[in-house]
């Protein structure tokens, strides 16, 4: 009878994902690139950023997976460090792709450069302190994991994960003032798909605060359970955002709506002076015709009815009703919608009949304005009159 030789296996199951989520990105990088052929900003940053994210799959197999590793330091020595620069890019470049993505005027300045500082100076580290000794070192470095487990190379790599975080947090700031923008414009935000981009950014911050989690762990504490619990977490919550990348990123970034990050400096604004009657006029109109009704209206559509430019009746909006548009129009719209409410001949109307009858999309919304003008929901509102 024939001996069975039995031959270690070189990627367990939570290997085989990390697999998968580095082809994933790849293949969806290399799609992103070849379709791109209006040279859209965004979506280079979106592929560079998923390219990133190729390396640090394989940055983890080579660091430690369980047989890989292994064969990884023999026959991969001379790039063992090499793909763990995607820590130090992927944060800087999903920064510049949802700055691109939301802002009209995003171009690439010189000031730019210093989001380049982190990798420049993990370079810097690993070139001194690997590459520029002997190979029979950097083999003996390698299996006696004398660096990775010293305390300058886990403490720049803490500091790696604290920056990501900080781009991150930097990115939800961007989609606010991208949010508050689109309010000077817009009654209706539903369509913004800000809550997506809100998501995707939250999703890659909870991945990020894990592997801060886990870097800190590795300087406070060397209980390597603890290594092995947070990262197989944080392999399968981003194999789950590529995912989420990849099968909404293609519907969702062609339709966001760029603003300008600057204000155009076309005409002062210092010397604008508000008519107390033009603006009491506008609001008479309003109430009269019910425009507010209309649940897309936007800035330039009501200033186009009310015969006015949009810079004007913006300037006339945000100065004498003290408000941005959003807030603006919903006012008015709540308003109606008490009336509705105090109406003992509309008792049966539901509040969903109510909210769309007055132009709000959302129950949400109309909730949250009802409840910030009323002090009380719609539904105690109506047993209170």
């Amino acid at each position: 009878m024939n001996n069975l030789e039995f031959q270690s296996v070189l990627f367990n199951f939570h290997d085989v994902i990390l697999l998968m989520t580095s082809m994933q990105c790849l293949l969806f990088a290399l799609l992103l690139c070849i379709t791109n052929s209006h040279h859209i900003k965004s979506t280079f940053f979106l592929a560079a950023f998923l390219f990133a994210h190729v390396l640090i799959p394989i940055n983890e197999l080579m660091m430690w997976g369980a047989e890989f590793k292994l064969h990884a330091r023999q026959q991969l020595s001379s790039l063992y460090f090499v793909p763990a620069i995607a820590y130090y890019l992927d944060g800087p470049i999903l920064f510049l792709c949802i700055k691109s993505l939301v802002f009209r005027d995003f171009i690439l300045k010189r000031v730019d450069l210093l989001h380049l500082l982190p990798f420049a100076i993990y370079s810097l580290f690993i070139g001194i302190n690997f590459y520029s000794n002997p190979l029979n070192i950097r083999l003996e470095i390698l299996n006696s994991e004398s660096l990775v487990y010293s305390t300058s190379f886990v403490t720049i790599e803490f500091l790696s994960k604290l920056i990501r975080v900080a781009y991150v947090i930097a990115c939800f700031v961007l989609v606010s003032r991208y949010g508050l923008k689109l309010q000077d414009k817009h009654s209706n935000m539903e369509k913004a798909h800000i809550s997506w981009l809100r998501a995707l950014v939250a999703g890659f911050m909870i991945v990020m605060l894990f592997e801060l989690i886990l870097s800190a762990s590795k300087i406070i504490t060397h209980r390597h359970a603890i290594y092995f619990y947070i990262g197989l977490t944080r392999y399968y919550t981003t194999f789950l955002l590529v995912n989420l990348l990849v099968f909404t990123a293609i519907r969702f970034f062609g339709m966001f709506e760029q603003v300008n990050e600057q204000d155009s400096p076309k005409k002062p604004t210092d010397d604008f002076s508000i008519d107390p009657q033009e603006a009491e006029s506008i609001d008479e109109r309003i109430k009269q015709q019910q425009l507010f009704i209309d649940p897309d209206i936007t800035l330039d559509s009501l200033a186009e009815t009310l015969e006015i430019m949009p810079r004007d009746l913006s300037l006339i909006i945000n100065r004498h009703f003290e408000a941005n548009f959003y807030t603006f129009i919903n006012n008015y719209r709540i308003e109606e919608a008490k009336k509705i409410l105090k109406d003992p001949t509309k008792r049966d109307t539901t509040i969903t009949d109510i909210y769309l009858a007055v132009g709000f999309n959302s129950k949400s919304v109309f909730y949250t304005f009802f409840k910030k003008f009323a002090g009380v929901t719609p539904t105690k509102f109506r047993q209170l009159n």
